[in-house]
């Protein structure tokens, strides 16, 4: 373990060696910790903006009723094919050139992308071409945000003290879902403001202009950012790799399985136990577009209490534990609230929804810190592409879509909370398997004489 972060063996046992700081600062000022914590708000304002409005953008784009819920989701699913691929390009770009002109990179993309959409015609004045300029923008925005989130996490871990990892990378997940947050305020705010005639003439487009605002705000603040000290370490070092992507293949297999493993429940949790609830109380639930908005205000509140604690809550007692207990969790819970919240009654659904989106928000506040913490600074972008971003195709942008077929097809609203229990089951053997990454445990561990976990 050096002061950069905590370093996996490679496959064959060999230990990676302590590097010299060469003088380089160890961890960065709080303002650049708080501008890349918080500046994810934006990144997940436009994604869960587009699942929260998905009925009000199937009417715009695609000319309303069922089948256009499922056309508008399936356009989301298939954007986001496009995640990995702007990972893999963003990882490039951060392992290779540093992880500031990253993060300058992407919200520059994402803010075009939301004024973009803020102009697009609609389905009415522009027919079936509406739909498919929306879908090139959901896959402009796909590609830049799938670089976003894990070169953040990545500069968070490289520039907090050891202790506080968990806590401090959590942060980033609690202005997530106060990106949510906003996103769903807004949308509620103008879907009761408005009426329908008018929402869908142009009040549809104000959540977007509001998007662009906030995304030009955040390029601003992330100028003023200091460059990760472990990537400054890695260019006095000249330990930059020349091709990231091949050596994360190379030296990090095992950590791009594990970052996989703990990603796939972090996505299916996040995105079909929170970002989807909204569409799911409004087809299943038989609520209000307004009445399902305001729902799950209340659940993203709460999901913003429940993050910080639990990333705190894994520095003292480890990721390990935590995250097994969240799968156990996760196993359980969900049949259960998504029957209350397909029940019509307001205070099941209103519970289904906290429960189920605290246990989401709690497996998103640990799995940031974990996945990061399965690689060095070398690299350590890349093999997050590869591993926690190419989860959320199969477990983040997939299920929504297949969760409203299968809850449409089978008329039962458990089907969603057993997809959710399904891949909880899957996934707890490998966490079972895991070594621990929290350097205060790990200390112990060593003080104690146990057998390394690393």
């Amino acid at each position: 373990m050096t002061a950069f972060g905590v370093y996996n063996q490679p496959e064959d046992g060999r230990e990676f060696p302590a590097r010299p700081n060469h003088g380089i600062e160890d961890y960065m000022s709080r303002a650049s910790l708080a501008i890349a914590a918080f500046s994810t708000i934006v990144e997940w304002y436009d994604f869960t903006l587009y699942l929260y409005f998905a009925t009000v953008l199937a009417r715009v784009f695609f000319g309303g009723g069922e089948s256009a819920l499922i056309v508008t989701l399936a356009g989301f699913a298939a954007a986001y094919l496009l995640r990995p691929v702007g990972a893999i390009a963003f990882g490039h770009v951060g392992d290779r050139f540093g992880r500031r002109r990253t993060m300058l990179l992407s919200v520059a993309l994402m803010t075009a992308g939301m004024f973009a959409t803020a102009l697009l015609p609609t389905h009415a004045q522009a027919g079936a071409i509406a739909g498919w300029l929306l879908f090139l923008l959901r896959c402009l925005m796909g590609f830049s945000v799938g670089g976003e989130y894990s070169v953040v996490i990545a500069y968070l871990l490289e520039g907090s003290p050891p202790g506080n990892r968990g806590l401090i990378a959590s942060l980033a997940s609690a202005a997530s879902e106060i990106g949510g947050l906003l996103a769903v305020g807004v949308s509620s705010m103008v879907v009761t403001a408005l009426d329908p005639a008018t929402l869908d003439a142009w009040g549809w487009r104000i959540p977007f202009l509001v998007g662009t605002v906030m995304a030009a705000s955040v390029w601003i603040a992330r100028t003023a950012m200091q460059e990760s000290p472990d990537f400054e370490r890695q260019l006095a070092n000249g330990t930059v790799p020349e091709s990231p992507l091949r050596h994360a293949f190379a030296e990090h297999r095992i950590g791009i399985l594990r970052s996989f493993t703990i990603s796939a429940l972090g996505s299916i949790t996040y995105y079909v136990g929170i970002t989807y609830v909204p569409a799911f109380l409004t087809s299943a639930g038989g609520f209000s577009e307004s009445a399902s908005l305001q729902l799950s205000t209340l659940a993203a509140v709460a999901v913003i209490l429940i993050t910080p604690v639990t990333g705190a809550l894994s520095d003292r007692l480890g990721r390990k534990p935590v995250l097994l207990a969240l799968a156990g969790l996760s196993a359980v819970l969900p049949i259960a609230t998504f029957h209350m919240m397909g029940s019509g009654t307001h205070m099941s659904a209103l519970w289904g929804a906290i429960i189920l989106a605290c246990v989401a928000g709690a497996v998103s506040a640990v799995g940031a810190v974990a996945t990061a913490e399965q690689f060095p600074g070398e690299g350590r972008v890349s093999g997050l592409a590869l591993g926690a971003t190419s989860a959320t195709v199969l477990f983040g942008g997939l299920t929504p879509y297949l969760a409203q077929l299968l809850a449409h097809k089978t008329g039962m609203p458990m089907v969603p909370g057993l997809m959710i229990a399904v891949v909880a089951l899957l996934v707890l053997p490998v966490f079972y398997a895991m070594p621990e990454t929290a350097p205060r445990r790990q200390r112990r561990a060593e003080a104690f004489g146990d057998a390394p976990i690393l």
